[in-house]
């Protein structure tokens, strides 16, 4: 495992990990990694301080500081991340969670092939483009559903 500082084209910071320096670069390609701050998907890894390792179990003290930690939140602080929070508790109540079969979903509502309902999941960029293209309405959550067991 690897942790990365990342910065968003916001200029927003934030750490995360991963399992190589390749496999983070497979995800930004894809378009999986967003700005914890914003949901930017234009990321990329900023300037941060090496870990070394001493040999005696621990690491050496880095020569640069390093940013200073992002807070974890266990409650939404700011007004922004409390309009997102209550975004999110909105969706989740009002609408089905389809998970990769978002694409597949909205084009059978839209060809009458399933009842309309709200819905939201996940699908990649090129597939949102062809759903535009297709003019079916659709708009990126400034979230990432949570994992469903489904």
């Amino acid at each position: 495992m690897i942790q990365f500082t990342l910065k968003c084209d916001q200029n927003h910071r934030f750490e995360s990990w991963f399992r190589s320096a390749s496999a983070f670069d497979a995800l930004v390609a894809s378009g999986h990694v967003s700005c914890s701050v914003c949901g930017s998907a234009k990321v990329s890894k900023a300037m941060m301080s090496p870990r070394v390792s001493t040999g005696k179990g621990g690491t050496a003290a880095p020569e640069v500081s390093p940013p200073a930690p992002v807070p974890v939140l266990s409650k939404p602080q700011s007004d922004v991340e409390k309009a997102i929070s209550a975004l999110r508790r909105k969706v989740e109540a009002t609408s089905d969670y389809v998970g990769t079969n978002f694409a597949k979903e909205a084009r059978a509502m839209h060809a009458g092939d399933a009842p309309e309902r709200s819905i939201y999941g996940e699908a990649r960029p090129d597939q949102a483009r062809e759903l535009m293209e297709e003019g079916i309405a659709l708009m990126p959550l400034p979230f990432r559903p949570k994992r469903s067991t489904q």
